[in-house]
């Protein structure tokens, strides 16, 4: 599921850009889940947004989505990994989104906000429940919170910094959560 995911937002992507101009930045913008939109009530962008990308995917970022989509549906199974990559998604938007809300400026507010990034950072850190208990589970959890939290700590960060520490969180915490459950 995790291949024909990362497959589907690519095709995506291409078809987004064999559009005009103008109509690539409608639909990005129409699935934008940026300040104004949630704000509007826009909140079926809470889901269109991990489905569009506003350029094909890197090689490289694509192999890691379906490296780790697909490990987690090995581990867990399909269904698993997709409510991981949807609730990671889009409690990360809203935690950021909350923050925000009064205090972004009209950039901000407008700015592109669409991708798998998010989810993908969820699942990864919810993954971390299936490493060796102990140090190893610990060490891994401690060294992926910390490489998210060293962009927003810069001082040209910005949201998708903070959504990425935020989602990746929610992961690591859905994690703690299956060590106590199991």
């Amino acid at each position: 599921m995790g291949a024909l995911y990362a497959g589907g937002v690519q095709l995506g992507a291409f078809a987004l850009g064999r559009l005009g101009a103008a109509e690539r930045e409608h639909v990005l913008r129409r699935c934008s889940t940026n300040v104004d939109n949630l704000a509007a009530g826009h909140w079926e962008t809470l889901l269109s947004s991990a489905f569009v990308v506003e350029e094909p995917m890197p090689l490289p970022y694509a192999l890691l989505l379906v490296a780790v989509l697909g490990y987690a549906e090995y581990a867990y199974g399909a269904w698993w990994t997709a409510a991981v990559f949807l609730f990671g998604h889009a409690a990360a938007t809203l935690l950021v989104y909350g923050v925000l809300r009064g205090t972004a400026g009209p950039e901000t507010r407008r700015a592109l906000d669409v991708g798998t990034s998010y989810g993908l950072n969820a699942v990864l850190g919810a993954l971390t429940s299936a490493l060796p208990r102990g140090a190893v589970r610990t060490t891994a959890r401690a060294g992926l919170l910390a490489l998210a939290a060293v962009p927003v700590l810069r001082r040209d960060r910005n949201f998708t910094d903070a959504g990425h520490l935020a989602a990746l969180g929610l992961g690591v915490g859905l994690s703690v959560a299956l060590d106590y459950l199991s």
